[in-house]
């Protein structure tokens, strides 16, 4: 019986507390009202700033994620399993061997890893020698599987003439435009691989030209090769063998949690590598475009706190006299503060909202089938060895709309501070003097 005076008490606080926090809202809400045309600019000036941010990320996550997927793809993909001294020696001493290969298309098809995979493409790599009638030019030979290639790589859709390796044609090769042009090749034509086998013998390999392809990039069209994985394992003595396993993600987001999960299913004999490991060129730039996305939201949120410190502080200058009355009426110095906080709070919280519809719907309506910037670039351009494509589709992260909405109301908070420090400080007395 004791405890039910006390908890009627407690209840009786918590719904007077409860009150008064509504009556702090509403007063708020008036004033923001009251004020329609300064609180319009203000709240203008913050939605187009939002909206502008929102675009841009959206923009620069788009590239950046189109930017890694055409490296990749070229690549070993987001993530690669190797044997662990491949990417230093490139020998073929260093391979995975078909029981590795089995473990980790195993990792793959596990519950953690296996939603983020698009898809899978085993390689055996190899330096060596391409030789013609008319020239010999060293090259990167790369064997692969017909089937898993076509819908991992671009270039399997980028013939310049003939097609891409067919499954059933284990003499067909697959080579760079350019580098058929230097060696005087058609299609149908015969070239002479030469590399250094399992064994360490130097062996040859008669190939024929199945179709030609054009990347883009000089560095591929001119050295490398494509020949089915089964003749090149036959050719250099690595049955079963791969020197990598490519694994391309449906979005570089999984990266991490995909490495993580296969690390977790795998012997330490075996390496899984990242695209920001075999690329670190590509992973600093996309590092230093963030940055500079974020000194350009800083310049933004900067613009956001001086508009809203302005608003609120010139309706605190302008309103002495109701400070008094409110006062007058009861409210403490931490109450008449707490209700020009709150106008603060409101204002930034409206706008925020708006600007991050009005950024989403605008670039949706806008550039949701992309921002072609073709008429800005002339030709091809080329980064870290991958083909930079001229039309950008936006890519809206939840994370970072959260974060913008997040630190916008920060920078809301924080400036509304002041105005509310100097609407605490106001003398009743004096305030009652003005606007008689």
């Amino acid at each position: 019986m004791t405890g039910g005076p006390l908890r009627r008490g407690g209840g009786l606080r918590a719904v007077r507390l409860g009150a008064r926090a509504a009556l702090f809202v509403q007063l708020a809400a008036r004033n923001v009202r009251r004020n329609s045309r300064r609180s319009a600019l203000t709240a203008a000036a913050m939605i187009l700033g939002l909206a502008g941010l929102m675009w841009t990320r959206a923009i620069a996550d788009g590239a950046h994620e189109a930017w890694v997927s055409s490296a990749v793809r070229l690549g070993t993909g987001h993530v690669a399993v190797e044997a662990p001294g491949f990417a230093r020696s490139g020998s073929l001493a260093d391979r995975l061997s078909a029981a590795q290969l089995a473990a980790a298309e195993a990792a793959l098809a596990g519950p953690a890893v296996a939603p983020l995979v698009r898809a899978t493409a085993p390689r055996l790599t190899v330096s060596g020698l391409a030789s013609s009638a008319t020239a010999a030019v060293p090259v990167r030979i790369e064997g692969v599987d017909p089937a898993a290639e076509a819908a991992f790589n671009p270039l399997a859709s980028r013939t310049v003439a003939g097609a891409f390796l067919a499954a059933n044609d284990r003499s067909g090769a697959f080579v760079g435009a350019a580098l058929a042009h230097r060696l005087a090749l058609g299609t149908g034509s015969r070239l002479v691989l030469t590399a250094q086998a399992a064994g360490g013998q130097i062996t040859g390999q008669l190939v024929r030209v199945a179709g030609t392809f054009r990347s883009g990039v000089p560095e591929v069209d001119q050295g490398l090769v494509y020949i089915p994985i089964a003749t090149a394992r036959d050719w250099l003595g690595t049955p079963g063998a791969a020197t990598a396993l490519a694994v391309l993600l449906r979005s570089s987001r999984g990266t991490a949690r995909a490495a993580a999960g296969l690390r977790a299913g795998l012997a330490p004999d075996v390496a899984v590598v990242t695209w920001q490991q075999a690329s670190p060129a590509l992973a600093s730039a996309v590092r230093i475009d963030d940055w500079s996305g974020y000194a350009f939201l800083l310049i933004l949120f900067a613009i956001v706190a001086l508009a809203i410190l302005n608003a609120v502080l010139m309706s605190v200058l302008n309103r002495n006299r109701e400070f008094g009355v409110l006062r007058a009426l009861g409210l403490t110095r931490r109450e008449t503060g707490l209700v020009v906080f709150t106008e603060g709070l409101l204002l930034t919280a409206a706008s925020g909202a708006l600007g991050t519809a009005v950024g989403f719907a605008v670039t949706w309506l806008l550039w949701r089938h992309g921002l072609d910037l073709s008429a800005l670039m002339r030709g091809d351009i080329t980064f870290s060895g991958a083909l930079v494509s001229p039309v950008i589709v936006p890519e809206f992260r939840a994370v970072q709309v959260l974060l913008c909405l997040a630190a916008t109301l920060a920078i809301g908070a924080a400036a509304s501070l002041y105005p509310a420090r100097q609407a605490a400080r106001i003398d009743v007395a004096e305030a009652m003097k003005f606007d008689r």
